[in-house]
């Protein structure tokens, strides 16, 4: 590792797919633009074939002038085609290792690593990538990180270090997982965000007119076709989910939480302890009624094109009543009790009236215009009547010494427990008829690798958004 050592020769393939997705719909539009006529044909093949020789030379050169190595304690990476560039990252700085084994690194018996740092911009994709090496020199670099962070180790004595198991996911747990996940919505917005890029080459409006054209009776045919594109996005989803998570575990460190999950691709995430700036508790409906619900740990790590690296799955599926007994041994400056203080009675109403804001105009048109089958939007109306409902019963909050407990439903209900010591700002917001009923929202922030968290809280008591807000503003203990 002391040597310059360049990547698997893979990375060439996996340099030219990338450069050809990245250009795969300008070579469309050209191919829409240009084939037109002989001369018109013969521009867009001599355009495509240098777009093509440009791309696999460059892709060659990359990896050529690509190498890293292991050196006074630090990562050294040169790289650059005409430019020849530099980055060394001292080893004590990176914060997080993110190993990976895609489909191509897997056949080669390589991984993917991506280095987060301290103090990284959170607008690339990593601080690093090595995009294909063996899998001892990515435990090597692992090694010589922990040993850098911990100056009374060494290597050989950070390789020999215990490691507590905290959670692996079972068969049955896997498949309630995937069953109740909620990912039919991205499948079907990955679908649709394809069809959008192609907006000028599908005649859209030609098929919709003759779609409007079509008799009533085929009005069958478009309801069963919708409900199979739902069940198709319900496989996939189901499907895709159960790669994802498959031979899911977790286990804990000296320093760090180490995640490893999937199937056809391999992931490992370390999560240093120092860097947990809240826990998050999420439970969709379904798994709320099952008395399920999954964990996150909200880190100060990750990236813009890297989001996954700041929010953290921690334990995909658990029982609720199980989550303090698992975790709590092992993050011990946590209290992960689930009673809250809720919010006072007199915010109903205001729970209420907010999920008619939208609902009661389209209702009251729909019942004008549209008469008696209008008076089927009224079982919408309850709807969200009962989730306004359900809203105003899951909001609640809790002080527990150094620690600020929120509870709140947006889709999912989620409760977040912060140090005090993690909080970057308590925003406190009072409207004109909130303080008419002596009410009060709070909103605490903690500071992750890309954009914001934390919790909401809305309506509650105007005397315990005092209360917290005195609690955070105390200079004793804050900061800890």
């Amino acid at each position: 590792m002391f040597e310059p050592k360049r990547l698997h020769p893979i990375v060439i393939v996996l340099t030219i797919g990338k450069r050809f997705k990245d250009l795969i719909f300008s070579f469309i539009a050209l191919f829409f633009i240009w084939n037109k006529g002989d001369g018109g044909r013969l521009v867009l093949f001599g355009v495509i074939a240098v777009a093509i020789i440009a791309i696999v030379l460059t892709s060659i050169l990359s990896w050529l002038r690509y190498t890293y190595r292991l050196e006074q304690n630090e990562l050294r990476i040169e790289y650059g085609v005409f430019v020849r560039k530099k980055r060394y990252i001292p080893l004590e700085r990176i914060q997080s290792l993110d190993i990976s084994e895609g489909i191509l690194q897997r056949l080669c018996g390589m991984v993917k690593v991506k280095i987060e740092t301290a103090g990284g911009s959170g607008t690339d994709e990593a601080e690093a990538v090595l995009s294909a090496i063996s899998k001892d020199e990515a435990r090597i670099i692992q090694e010589y990180v922990r040993a850098a962070k911990s100056p009374t180790q060494t290597v050989e004595s950070v390789a020999e270090s215990t490691n507590e198991p905290i959670y692996t996911i079972t068969q049955p747990q896997l498949i309630v997982l995937s069953l109740t996940s909620g990912g039919v919505g991205v499948v079907i917005s990955a679908v649709l965000a394809f069809f959008s890029q192609l907006d000028d080459l599908i005649p859209y409006e030609r098929l919709f007119r003759g779609v409007e054209q079509w008799d009533v009776s085929n009005l069958i045919m478009i309801i069963l076709f919708v409900f199979g594109g739902f069940v198709v996005a319900w496989i996939i989803a189901l499907i895709g989910t159960m790669l994802k998570y498959a031979n899911f575990n977790v286990i804990k460190t000296e320093r760090d939480l180490i995640i490893s999950q999937g199937l056809l691709e391999k992931r490992q995430i370390t999560i240093p302890l120092t860097r947990i700036q809240a826990i998050r508790i999420n439970e969709n409906i379904v798994r709320q009624w099952l008395g399920y619900a999954s964990v996150m740990v909200e880190s100060a790590g990750g990236s813009a094109s890297n989001q996954e690296g700041s929010k953290v799955m921690l334990l995909p599926l658990i029982k609720l009543q199980a989550i303090e007994e698992i975790l709590g041994p092992h993050l011990t400056e946590y209290q992960l009790k689930t009673n809250f203080n809720p919010v006072p009675k007199r915010a109903l109403i205001r729970y209420v009236f907010r999920s008619w804001i939208i609902i009661v105009p389209i209702v009251a048109a729909s019942i004008f215009f549209l008469k008696t089958w209008g008076m089927l939007s009224l079982l919408l109306l309850a709807w969200c009547t009962f989730w306004g409902v359900l809203k105003y019963k899951d909001a609640g909050w809790k002080l527990a010494e150094q620690q600020l407990n929120l509870r709140f439903r947006t889709i999912v209900r989620s409760t977040v427990f912060i140090k005090k010591n993690k909080i970057q700002s308590l925003e406190v917001k009072e409207s004109y008829f909130q303080k008419r009923k002596g009410l009060g929202s709070l909103e605490a922030f903690v500071k992750v690798g890309f954009g914001g968290a934390g919790g909401r809280v809305i309506d509650m008591d105007k005397n315990d958004v005092k209360d917290v807000y005195s609690w955070f503003s105390r200079d004793d203990n804050k900061r800890d």
